[in-house]
């Protein structure tokens, strides 16, 4: 069965929501927001690209930085309005310079950083 873009639930401004996870380890990398157009860029050019809203413009993950996101695959969730990108990630994927943007946890009602930057 071929992919249809179009059954996707984009919500009312046109954005899914997308979960990057390392593709060997299952550590989760990323979330951020894709439309249609960065959703078939990403699958055709293999580079994981997403939508600004704040600057309302794509963004290609490590186009500046150098710390690229290579698809490696799309998941698609049940309800078809949330999408898991399997990567291979070179560099970290936060802004922050670590390996992932989730690197405070809440421990006894205290948060506690645990992960510090590369």
């Amino acid at each position: 069965m071929a992919f249809d873009l179009a059954s996707l639930k984009f919500d009312a401004a046109g954005l899914i929501p997308a979960i990057a996870q390392d593709h060997a380890s299952g550590e989760v990398l990323m979330f951020a927001w894709m439309n249609a157009a960065s959703v078939a860029k990403t699958l055709e050019t293999g580079r994981v690209t997403y939508w600004s809203r704040s600057r309302a413009e794509f963004w290609e993950k490590g186009l500046t930085s150098g710390h690229v996101q290579k698809l490696v695959e799309m998941r698609i969730d049940c309800d078809r309005d949330c999408l898991l990108l399997l990567v291979d990630q070179s560099g970290p994927a936060c802004h922050t310079n670590r390996r992932s943007c989730f690197y405070t946890a809440v421990r006894d009602g205290a948060e506690v950083e645990i992960l510090k930057p590369l």
